[in-house]
């Protein structure tokens, strides 16, 4: 018998499950630390100890299937290595559309004339001798590049010059946008790419990480990789393509999620350390969001499930609110190390630190927060941000490591590079302290909650009059935010608010009211009319009160923090690609194929061979995805406009889609 690994690997733990051959049942769970460090630490302990719960030799595991939030928890926090854009064909306004200038955050551009027109006719040469004297200069400062060029869907000749020049030149991986896309909107491809580019030194890390530990167990059989619309691909073709990563995880839980529970029609809510992932699931399938995954606050390219992504987890950052006499309390987006997580391996700095600071009756403004060192490419530092890298050699009070408060940009920089993680306060401490978990340093946790809750709002009061108090408020602010991710969920799917802002109507003076089921000279009820299936390992911890606040069933399955890793390995292979046909005169129609643009006078003759092209590409990217007994589903979308009381053709997309479930080793 042949069984079937699955692994997840989050931002704060990495999940590996043994599945039956004929996925009945699962027979082995584990749980690790996520290791940033060294991933395969982690990767490898969770194989391990799932292996040896089940009874299963490495030899006999026939498939691996890997998901991950590590892509999407890096767009969710600003983090990911630095990278070039060459931007090609377009204007210096156009750097401005589409959040591209937010998603560089002041990393280099070069600009070339170039691209093509929308019927792929050149539009101006491209200068290759220019660009090579521009990336030789920046090979060493960046990642990766990223490559745009103006309508290069409709001909991506520039984009594949380019990128052999980049490549022969600098050795750095290069993400062309057309591969990623065969939608126009150019600086929309050219964000994805950036992103893409951003994040594959991470998912390289990650894949090399499990491979290693695979092949040092004996484990042989193929590695696949969950996309962001729950498909299966390979571990060679993620690499080229990490962006296909974002919402990996989320993808994975509703497919774990649907065959842990059976449930047809459901909110599916998966929080993990960082993130809260919710998508609806309608007669048993997620939906696809039409205008790419949205993550973050960039809205990509990418196809993925219909998933709202806040940064909101049990080790998100806890900030207080001292506007207003009050105060509050507000919850991510950014993860934390919790205090509770540092103090088991370096307990003897962390304790003296808190007690230090505890002695004191004033609270410091750095007082109760932790900088470590996460290594990775430094390239293209300022001497400030340099200069607070080189203190930072082992984990320690972020006091110790500024000198000035000119300090403070550079360290949060190296933050947003993802060269440094910040510990402090989280709801994962809040749940050590009210005995909810027992995972880490609890002592630590209930110092650092004390002190934070020492800090004083608008009246001069502290927060709250002792540690039990304050992380019972951490809680309940959990509460209220997920509450509140699950309504905008709700009403950006429920079709009789179209047109609405989710975000808006979940807040609501009458949704607060209902919700509370207000009884007044008015009364007013509202509860969520779909069950709420509850994912991740601190579901059971904190969603029994959601589900009361919600009016709603609210699910647990069995192995629900683990659902990722199950969903990792239930899916299929499926690889889509369209091409256009468009017909710029009457009686002359051209298919804009992968060598070319190629001419027809008959419009189903330019249809049938674009359709060809089209099926065989998808059905080798399926195959090299590692699908098996591949299966080929071909549509048009055909434009026609109503000329003097006849019909004209437009353009037509012509879409194929090739799936199987993915090959597994044998004897």
């Amino acid at each position: 018998m042949a069984y079937f690994l699955g692994v997840d690997t989050g931002g704060t733990y990495t999940d590996a499950v043994i599945v039956d051959e004929a996925a009945t049942k699962v027979i082995g769970s584990a749980k690790s630390l996520t290791t940033r460090g060294d991933l395969a630490l982690g990767v490898g302990r969770a194989v391990d100890a799932a292996l040896a719960q089940a009874g299963v030799a490495a030899g006999e595991v026939a498939l691996v299937s890997l998901s991950t939030t590590l892509a999407t928890n890096a767009l969710v926090e600003g983090q990911g290595g630095r990278v070039a854009l060459v931007f090609i064909g377009f204007a210096e306004a156009d750097l401005e559309r589409g959040g591209l200038i937010e998603a560089l955050k002041g990393d280099p551009v070069i600009r070339l004339a170039g691209g093509h027109s929308h019927a792929g006719i050149e539009a101006a040469p491209l200068d290759l001798a220019a660009l090579e004297a521009e990336v030789a200069g920046l090979a060493d400062q960046v990642v990766g590049f990223a490559v745009a060029a103006s309508f290069a869907t409709r001909n991506p000749a520039h984009e594949v010059a380019a990128r052999e020049v980049i490549r022969r030149v600098t050795g750095r991986p290069v993400t062309c946008s057309h591969e990623l896309s065969a939608n126009l909107n150019g600086p929309k491809r050219a964000l994805t790419a950036v992103l893409n580019a951003r994040l594959i030194g991470m998912i390289d890390r990650l894949v090399a990480a499990c491979e290693r530990h695979l092949d040092q167990v004996g484990i042989h059989a193929p590695l696949m990789v969950v996309r962001g619309d729950g498909a299966l691909i390979s571990a060679a073709m993620v690499r080229e393509r990490p962006i296909e990563t974002i919402l990996s995880g989320p993808a994975a839980s509703i497919v774990g999620a649907r065959w842990l529970t059976g449930e047809r029609d459901a909110l599916v809510s998966d929080i993990g350390g960082t993130t809260t992932d919710v998508a609806l699931l309608r007669d048993g399938l997620p939906e696809i969001d039409p205008q790419g995954a949205r993550v973050g606050g960039f809205r990509t390219m990418v196809e993925a499930v219909a998933m709202r992504t806040t940064g909101l987890g049990g080790d998100s950052e806890v900030h207080l609110i001292t506007e207003g006499l009050d105060g509050g309390l507000r919850l991510g987006p950014r993860r934390l190390v919790p205090v509770s997580l540092l103090a088991v391996e370096h307990g003897a700095m962390v304790h003296a630190a808190l007690d230090r600071w505890l002695s004191n009756e004033a609270v410091g403004e750095f007082d109760g927060r932790f900088a470590i060192p996460m290594g990775g490419n430094a390239g293209g530092l300022g001497a400030r941000d340099v200069a607070v890298l080189g203190r930072l050699v082992a984990p320690m009070p972020v006091a110790q490591v500024l000198t000035s408060r000119l300090e403070v940009a550079a360290l949060e920089r190296l933050v947003a590079r993802g060269l440094v993680m910040i510990s402090g306060v989280t709801p994962s401490d809040a749940s050590h302290v009210l005995g909810r978990l027992a995972a880490w340093d609890g002592e630590a946790a209930e110092k650092a909650v004390r002190l934070l809750a020492r800090r004083r709002n608008g009246r001069g009061e502290r927060f709250a009059t002792d540690e039990r108090v304050f992380a019972q408020a951490i809680i309940d602010q959990l509460t209220a935010q997920t509450v509140d991710c699950l309504l905008e969920a709700a009403f950006g799917e429920d079709p009789a608010f179209a047109g609405e802002a989710p975000e808006v109507l979940a807040r609501h003076r009458l949704m607060v009211a209902g919700l509370a089921q207000h009884r007044g000279v008015v009364e007013i009820s509202a509860r969520l009319g779909v069950p709420v299936i509850g994912l991740g390992a601190s579901a059971p911890s904190y969603y029994g009160a959601v589900g009361e606040r919600l009016g709603c069933r609210m699910v647990l399955p069995e192995h629900a923090g683990v659902a990722n890793a199950i969903g990792a390995v239930v899916g299929q292979v499926s690889q889509r690609v369209s091409g256009l046909v468009s017909s710029p005169a009457e009686g002359r129609f051209v298919a804009h194929l992968a060598e070319g643009l190629k001419a027809f006078g008959e419009r189903e003759a330019a249809l049938a061979a674009m359709e060809a092209a089209l099926v065989a590409e998808a059905e080798a990217r399926a195959k090299a995805a590692g699908a098996e007994e591949v299966q080929v589903r071909v549509t048009r979308e055909v434009k026609e406009a109503e000329v003097e009381g006849r019909s004209m053709f437009i353009e037509a997309t012509v879409t194929a889609t090739a799936s199987g479930r993915p090959r597994v080793a044998h004897g």
